[in-house]
């Protein structure tokens, strides 16, 4: 007799949908060194990126479709490696020079948010949606991405370690890029370490940032790290772990999370953005998150891309 299996169907969660920009135009990802060097480091750096931010503003309007685009902005600030100052004290730093260079931030981040955030440890909840695609011809000697913290873009050079005492001399073979084109960029990325605890990777809390941009990330169906507003009645705390994960400072923005992200960046992001393509080419996202998104898309008009690695866009402009 074939057992038959009855469900409820309030036991199968929900995936709720998110309001989405056509663009989330990060305007900073600093860290307290910066900070550190003052206000002048920040004027510097939205002098820098107002031009980049009025052209990504410009292109999303192309993109949209209809003549119109959401842009919403947003900045993450470091305070899971470091911590400096207090959110009282940087946060009206931060907003006035922006003003001051024609920039309005929309919404601050936490670093640590992309690890955890209201109780949602984000960062494992990504880790555990890798999708590691073994090499060709590979013979699974080397430990998986959850075992050794390491992801890498192809097929890395083999161990000469595995070769069998007295047998024949394996010649080297270079590492090689998967898709390559004539040549190979392979790339490596450590995730996280133990030292002395679970401590994850700038590229890999990026990856987890620019998830929660494209508003990809759900937890048991619910969205995470949603905007939250100070009460009038609010002041900055002092401390960032008093501070909401992902603060909305105005009231009238576009939402959060958007069809494609720019980001704008010093030079030295770039290898760190690389690296977040490689983790975002081998997550496989909500299910339900991605149709969303791709339904509403279509209703508009407005073209994204298939691969989540290509909804990410970059500026990078010379210097520190």
């Amino acid at each position: 007799m074939t057992e038959q299996i009855f469900r409820e169907t309030t036991a199968e969660p929900r995936t709720q949908s998110l309001p989405l920009a056509h663009v989330s135009l990060e305007l900073g990802h600093l860290y307290m060194e910066d900070f550190e060097e003052g206000p002048d480091r920040l004027r510097e750096h939205f002098a820098r990126v107002k031009p980049w931010a009025d052209a990504a503003r410009q292109a999303a309007v192309v993109m949209s479709g209809n003549g119109r685009a959401r842009v919403s902005t947003c900045f993450l600030v470091d305070d899971y490696f470091t911590q400096f100052s207090s959110p009282r004290e940087l946060v009206p730093l931060l907003l006035g020079e922006a003003k001051a260079a024609g920039l309005e931030i929309d919404y601050l981040a936490r670093e640590s948010a992309c690890a955890q955030a209201d109780g949602v440890a984000l960062a494992a909840s990504v880790e555990s949606r890798l999708v590691e695609s073994p090499p060709e011809g590979s013979d699974g000697s080397r430990p998986g991405v959850r075992e050794v913290g390491w992801l890498s873009n192809g097929q890395r050079t083999p161990s000469s370690s595995t070769a069998e005492a007295m047998g024949r001399v394996v010649p080297w073979t270079p590492p090689s890029e998967a898709g390559a084109r004539r040549h190979s960029i392979f790339v490596d990325v450590e995730l996280w370490n133990e030292d002395p605890r679970r401590t994850w990777s700038c590229p890999f809390l990026a990856a987890v940032w620019q998830l929660a941009r494209l508003g990809l990330l759900r937890h048991r169906g619910s969205p995470v790290l949603e905007p939250r507003a100070l009460r009038p009645d609010q002041t900055l705390p002092e401390t960032w772990s008093a501070l909401p994960p992902l603060l909305r400072l105005n009231d009238a923005a576009a939402p959060f999370a958007a069809y494609r992200t720019t980001s704008v960046l010093p030079s030295r992001f770039l290898p760190i953005e690389h690296a977040v393509r490689v983790i975002l080419s081998q997550v496989e996202a909500d299910a339900a998150a991605l149709r969303q998104v791709a339904e509403r898309a279509a209703a508009e008009g407005t073209q994204v891309p298939e691969e989540i690695a290509d909804r990410a866009a970059y500026v990078f402009y010379p210097g520190p």
